[in-house]
């Protein structure tokens, strides 16, 4: 198994920035490596990205040399391992709200006697061709668990969740987190940045790496000052604003 530099990074104390990517698209993938980035979450929670076409996407990741992570929307083993299997670095899983949930996804990820994962020859293992002995001993090390909390009682068992054994981070989600406190969309809302503030801190204390949202340059410098260096965007944010910028400028430039 290939060497998970996102995770390697983030254990040396420095700043990871990748992109969520919901189009079913490799070649962005492969985009997002070249550019730079340290990382992409290919997102099969809510876009139409299906296994065969996550796996061609982790291969673009792999040739561009940035780390896939796969966020599934479905906490079950044989879900999980399917996505493992194609060669994915680890996952970030949604809507955690329990110690066992984190649990269960760390059974997934991780093969005995760390977790309960079956063991198959699939691209992870190079479909059985010189794997070596040592393969799951590898696996175990570089895979990454990522994992949620979004929702009030996520929030209500936070310690537990976040003492979980072989969690390595804790995604805070804002635009989630606004929903549930009844403020929509209102990420940068008091009671969701104290939230996040609180939870981050409580992270960080248990030797684990908090994640969330740097959608703009001074989100992530807010986040990354309060110790937060999984810092994640989106795809569409860039095509959004790039292409914005470009349409407008030219207009302004013709005169039209």
């Amino acid at each position: 198994m290939n060497k998970n530099t996102l995770k390697e990074k983030l254990n040396a104390g420095k700043a990871t920035l990748g992109p969520f990517v919901g189009f079913p698209s490799p070649a962005m993938v492969e985009t997002i490596g070249w550019l730079g980035f340290d990382f992409v979450i290919i997102d099969c929670e809510h876009g139409p990205i299906d296994y065969e076409t996550a796996e061609h996407m982790i291969r673009a990741a792999e040739l561009s040399g940035t780390t896939a992570i796969v966020r599934i929307g479905l906490n079950e083993p044989q879900h999980i391992q399917r996505y493992m299997e194609a060669g994915a670095h680890g996952v970030l899983i949604p809507l955690v709200n329990n110690a066992a949930d984190a649990q269960k996804v760390v059974d997934a990820v991780k093969y005995p006697p760390m977790g309960k994962r079956g063991s198959y020859s699939g691209r992870s293992a190079r479909f059985g061709v010189g794997a070596g002995p040592d393969y799951f001993a590898r696996a175990n090390q570089e895979t990454f668990v990522g994992i949620q909390i979004e929702t009030p009682e996520a929030i209500e068992n936070a310690d537990a969740i976040i003492a979980t054994p072989n969690v390595d981070a804790v995604f805070l989600g804002p635009g989630d987190l606004s929903l549930n406190f009844g403020v929509p969309g209102q990420m940068e809302h008091e009671k969701v940045v104290s939230t996040i503030e609180t939870l981050v801190k409580k992270i960080i204390a248990a030797g684990k790496h908090p994640g969330t949202l740097g959608n703009n340059p001074d989100h992530a410098k807010f986040w990354h000052d309060r110790g937060v260096n999984w810092l994640v965007s989106a795809t569409t944010r860039y095509f959004v604003a790039g292409a914005s910028e470009y349409l407008n400028g030219t207009r302004k430039s013709l005169g039209i």
